[in-house]
């Protein structure tokens, strides 16, 4: 068996090598002023970015969208690729004799050969682009197929290099879809949350008080209107995100229920306000990211306000973290961390006003994966390196240091993943994302305990609680707060 497979690595390797000579030997009219620019073009990126930004602007809301999913495949692509393909296998760049110098790269990569990282980007990009937008994606096609055939034709990669790496772009835009569908056919389904007792039932919205981030996500229109509609007593302020805090402070010391239009962080900063002012809050999704709100189970505005209408609420836990910003406790409705995540944020919020969303996002991965160093910290008095700390608000479920779905929001637990520090991040955030949820690993381990206090942590690291982003103080203790919150949602 090993003889036969050492025939088919020969006999591979042969076609491999006549398939690279034959690119080399060959005159193609026009090639050598076009492909080593175009391979040029797309290092780390340059050029989808520029795609993207191109579709997101000249685009409908459709297209923005594909040209989202085809970051997202690019994202997926090149962390696989240069975390795990290239380490995995060391393939030696190809000689470069017989390759015209015309044609030759003026600086040769480094890295080992096999897979090809540029074909691995090019394709998840039109692939995850294609299957939003087939039209675009049509358009990018060409595009892709050439900046891969630069590979070859410049002399720095096999076909087979080529080929695997196309193959792994189009199944990461594949996955990238498939996530993307799961997100949006995601279930909302009310928990097993306590039932409140008490909370005011406003038919007319009398005593409700909603405040609306007119900079959050979508700042949902619709939600507005339905508040309007069904609950046209209410009083409605929109206020600029730098005025929301002192808003949501004012409205929860005078309002009977407080409620909220925005997203995640937005609703965050709300539950802080009705928690010191002792009100209840009722949560209008207008984000663009609601994970509270679906984990709580409310489908939209609408069923926000027959809540409110009829006095339906439940109790909710609530993660806290103390000292937060400013020296006061802060909270988190659905997680906390330090490490990987809060440096990411960190780039992409810096970077963002300037290349727009996608490209930073993508920059900012490739940033921490290349640059990240394990945070050492000392947790519940025992010193530990770790590349990310995860402490959710209940229990997730699913796979992963960060996993996505709870059940039941009135647990009184604080979920925490912790991913090891050693070897590379890349390798080990994907090892941690393919083992179980309450698992012990070499590289992970999940747990779930009422509070922990973490300490010895070096200045200037960062932190993230829902979304927001934040320097840590040199200690602090997290713990879980049970049925804290009073949060309105139809039985």
């Amino acid at each position: 068996m090993a003889d036969q497979e050492l025939t088919w690595s020969g006999t591979l390797a042969r076609w491999d090598r006549r398939l690279f000579d034959a690119v080399a030997q060959r005159h193609w009219p026009g090639a050598d002023r076009v492909l080593p620019r175009l391979g040029r073009a797309a290092n780390h990126g340059v050029l989808w970015g520029g795609a993207a930004a191109a579709i997101a602007v000249l685009g409908s809301n459709g297209a923005r969208r594909a040209a989202v999913r085809g970051v997202a495949s690019l994202a997926l692509a090149s962390a696989t690729i240069n975390t795990v393909g290239k380490w995995s296998v060391r393939r030696p760049r190809p000689l470069l004799e017989g390759v015209p110098l015309s044609r030759q790269l003026a600086t040769q990569p480094q890295t080992t050969s096999f897979p090809s990282g540029h074909s691995a980007s090019a394709f998840a990009f039109a692939t995850g682009v294609a299957l939003a937008s087939p039209g675009w994606g049509a358009a990018l096609a060409p595009v892709a197929a050439s900046v891969a055939f630069s590979r070859v034709y410049t002399g720095v990669h096999y076909p087979s290099d080529v080929l695997a790496g196309a193959s792994l772009g189009v199944l990461a835009g594949f996955v990238v879809r498939r996530l993307a569908r799961d997100a949006q056919e995601a279930r909302v389904v009310p928990g097993d949350e306590r039932p409140a007792a008490g909370a005011p039932a406003l038919p007319d919205g009398a005593g409700l008080t909603v405040v609306v981030n007119t900079a959050s996500g979508t700042s949902s229109a619709a939600g507005l209107d339905a508040v309007r509609s069904r609950l046209p007593e209410a009083e409605v302020i929109e206020c600029e995100a730098s005025e929301l805090t002192a808003t949501l402070a004012k409205a929860a010391s005078r309002a009977a229920v407080l409620g909220i239009c925005g997203g995640d962080g937005t609703v965050n900063a709300a539950a802080g306000a009705a928690l010191r002012a002792g009100v209840p809050l009722a949560v209008f999704p207008g984000g663009t990211l609601n994970h509270f709100a679906i984990d709580l189970g409310l489908a939209g505005a609408a069923a926000t306000c027959e809540a409110v209408a009829q006095g339906q609420a439940v109790r909710v836990g609530v993660g806290r973290f103390s000292p937060g910003p400013g020296g006061e406790p802060g909270y988190f409705l659905n997680n906390f961390s330090i490490g990987a995540y809060p440096e990411l944020l960190g780039h992409r919020l810096r970077w963002a006003p300037r290349i727009g969303g996608g490209p930073a996002a993508l920059l900012a991965a490739w940033r921490v994966l290349r640059a990240q160093r394990p945070v050492r910290l000392r947790l519940a008095g025992r010193p530990r390196s770790v590349w990310l700390l995860f402490a959710g608000n209940g229990t997730y479920h699913g796979t992963g240091p960060t996993p996505r779905r709870r059940d039941n929001l009135g647990e009184g637990l604080l979920d925490l993943r912790l991913v090891h520090g050693g070897g590379r991040p890349g390798p080990r955030l994907l090892a941690a994302a393919f083992t179980g949820p309450l698992s012990r690993s070499p590289v992970h381990v999940a747990t779930r305990l009422r509070s922990l206090r973490i300490g010895d942590i070096p200045a200037g690291t960062p932190l993230a609680y829902d979304g927001e982003y934040a320097e840590a103080p040199p200690a602090l203790v997290l713990d879980e707060l049970p049925d804290a919150l009073t949060v309105y949602r139809p039985r």
